[in-house]
C-alpha cells in the first residue's frame, strides 16, 4: 500500500523528549522530516510458510465443497445423506477430517473441535434444526501468551435463490466455498509452525439463514472470556472471473464506532474525534502494513464501513460481543452468481460455480490472512492502559501505558485527524511514558509493542486522562 511522504517538522516540534523510569533521553533531530512508520518486520519463517499456500489445494478444496450438492444449512444431515455426500453434514464430516488430517501431518498440533447446537425456529430456519460450526486449535506455545487468540473464519453453508430450498443445487464456490478454502489452507500451511499466541481455523454453519453459527460461537467465546484480539472473517474472496474484477485488490471491510460501545466510550469517541479508531479499524490498518511487508498477491483495500450496502457476514457476529473483527470481500462482485440457482437465461448463466472461481486470487488472499495471522500470533501483548494526559492545557503531549508481556520496547505512532492511516513512527525504547513536542490537539496518538525480532502488536490509542 502507498504511503505518504511525510512532510518536513517544524522547529516547534523538531525534538522528542522520552522519559523512563529513571532517566530522560533528547531526540533533537532539528528539521528533519518524520519518517512513516515501520510495516511489519518481515519474518523468514512466514515468508517461507506463505510460498505453501496453494491454488491448487484451494481449488481441490472448493470443487470438493461444491460436490456436496447443497449445503443449505437447513438441508438433510442425517446419517443416510451423510453417506451419500450430500449436504450440510457430509460438508461438516469432510471438513472436521480435514482438520484431522492436518493435525496428523503435524504430530498432533491441531485440537479439532466442534461447536454444535440446535438453532430455534426463525423466518429462515422452518423447524429446529442443528447447525454445527467447525475448528482447529493451534495452541500458543507460550502458556502465557496462548490466552491471547486470533481467529481466522469462512462459511461452509450455501444457498441458491430460494433460501428455504434444501434440495436444490447450491454450489456456493465463491459464497462461501472461497472463504471456508482460505480457513482451510490457512491451517494446513500455519500448522507447520509454532507461535506464542494461540490460531483458531473456523467454519461457520447458518451464515446465510441469518449469522446463527458465528452469534453463537461469538457468544460462547464471550461468555468463556477468552482474549480474542483479532477476527478475520473471509466472505466471498473468489476474485469472481466473470465480471470487471481487479485481480491485485481485496476489501476489508471494518466498522468504526464499535457496535458494543456504551454511553461513556460513544462520549469520549465524540470529545476526541475517534470516530475511526476502533479496535477494528486498528486490525484493518495491521492488515495493511502486513501486507506491505510480504510478497501476498494481492493488496488490501481499507474500506472504513460494517460492511456493503444491503448486506451483513459473520464479523458482524463478533462486532456485537466486543471483538475486533473485520470482513474480506473480492473488489468487484458478481450477483449472477450469488444465491441464484444455477441456470441459463438470455446467454446469462447464473450460479455460484467453481468456473467463475479465479484460484490464484484466493491463494493470494490466504497468504494475507496467513501473513497477517502469523504476525499477531508472533508480536507481544498490545499496552494496556494507554493513557494521554490531559490535566493542562499545553503544546506538549504525554503518552502513558502500561507493560506489554514479551514487549522488548514500543512505538508511539500517530497522525493527522483526517488521515486514514498512521503517518509518522517513533520507536521509544523499554520505557512506559513518552513525552512528544506535537500537539495533541492536532493528531491522533497510537502506542503498539515490539519483540526482539520486530514483530509488533495492534496500535492502541489512548484515553484521555485528567
Amino acid at each position: 500500500m502507498t504511503r505518504r511522504k511525510a512532510s518536513p517538522t517544524s522547529p516547534a516540534v523538531s525534538w522528542l523528549r522520552v522519559i523512563g523510569c529513571a532517566s530522560a533521553l533528547i531526540f533533537a533531530p532539528a528539521g528533519r522530516a518524520q519518517e512513516p512508520p515501520a510495516s511489519q518486520t518481515t519474518d523468514a519463517s512466514i515468508a517461507a510458510a506463505l510460498t505453501r499456500i496453494s491454488s491448487a489445494r484451494i481449488q481441490a478444496d472448493i470443487e470438493k465443497l461444491v460436490s456436496f450438492g447443497t449445503r443449505s444449512s437447513i438441508s438433510a444431515q442425517d446419517h443416510a445423506a451423510n453417506s451419500a455426500g450430500r449436504g450440510i453434514g457430509a460438508a461438516r464430516e469432510w471438513i472436521k477430517a480435514e482438520f484431522e488430517r492436518y493435525s496428523k501431518d503435524c504430530g498432533g498440533c491441531l485440537e479439532v473441535q466442534t461447536d454444535a447446537f440446535i438453532q430455534a425456529p426463525a423466518e429462515r430456519v422452518p423447524a429446529p434444526t442443528p447447525i454445527t460450526n467447525v475448528y482447529a486449535v493451534l495452541k500458543g506455545s507460550d502458556p502465557a501468551a496462548a490466552q491471547r487468540i486470533v481467529v481466522v473464519t469462512g462459511h461452509y453453508d450455501s444457498r441458491n435463490s430460494d433460501i428455504l430450498d434444501v434440495t436444490g443445487d447450491a454450489p456456493g464456490a465463491n459464497d462461501d466455498g472461497s472463504g471456508t478454502a482460505v480457513s482451510l489452507e490457512c491451517a494446513r500451511v500455519l500448522s507447520k509452525l509454532k507461535f506464542p499466541a494461540t490460531i483458531i481455523f473456523l467454519t461457520v454453519a447458518g451464515e446465510e439463514q441469518g449469522l446463527y453459527g458465528s452469534a453463537h460461537f461469538a457468544h460462547m467465546a464471550r461468555e468463556m472470556q477468552w482474549n480474542i484480539e483479532a477476527v478475520l472473517n473471509n466472505d466471498i474472496v473468489g476474485g469472481n472471473k466473470d465480471v470487471e474484477q481487479d485481480a491485485g485488490t481485496v476489501r476489508v471491510f471494518s466498522e468504526g464506532i464499535a457496535v458494543a460501545a456504551d454511553d461513556a466510550q460513544l462520549r469520549q469517541i465524540r470529545t476526541t474525534g475517534g470516530e475511526s479508531d476502533s479496535n477494528s479499524r486498528q486490525l484493518a490498518r495491521y492488515i495493511a502494513d502486513t501486507g506491505a511487508a510480504y510478497d501476498i498477491g494481492v493488496r488490501p483495500l481499507l474500506v472504513f464501513r460494517l460492511d456493503r450496502y444491503l448486506r451483513g457476514g459473520d464479523h458482524y457476529s463478533f462486532n456485537q460481543q466486543g471483538f475486533a473483527a473485520v470482513r474480506f470481500t473480492e473488489y468487484r462482485e458478481d450477483f449472477h452468481h450469488q444465491h441464484q440457482n444455477v441456470r441459463s437465461e438470455n446467454g446469462i448463466e447464473f450460479g455460484d460455480r467453481s468456473k467463475f472461481v479465479d484460484f490464484d486470487y484466493v491463494a493470494g488472499v490466504a497468504r494475507l490472512n496467513a501473513a497477517t495471522l502469523a504476525s499477531l500470533a508472533s508480536a507481544p501483548a498490545a499496552p494496556t492502559n494507554v493513557k494521554l494526559e490531559t490535566a493542562s492545557v499545553e503544546n506538549d503531549s504525554t503518552v502513558m501505558w502500561e507493560p506489554s508481556a514479551g514487549a522488548s520496547g514500543y512505538e508511539v505512532v500517530w497522525r493527522a485527524t483526517s488521515s486514514p492511516e498512521w503517518e509518522h513512527a517513533r520507536s521509544v525504547g523499554p520505557v512506559t511514558t513518552v513525552t512528544l513536542a506535537i500537539s495533541k490537539d492536532n493528531v491522533i496518538f497510537a502506542v503498539r509493542a515490539l519483540d526482539k525480532a520486530g514483530h509488533r502488536s495492534l496500535a492502541v490509542v489512548p484515553s484521555p486522562e485528567r
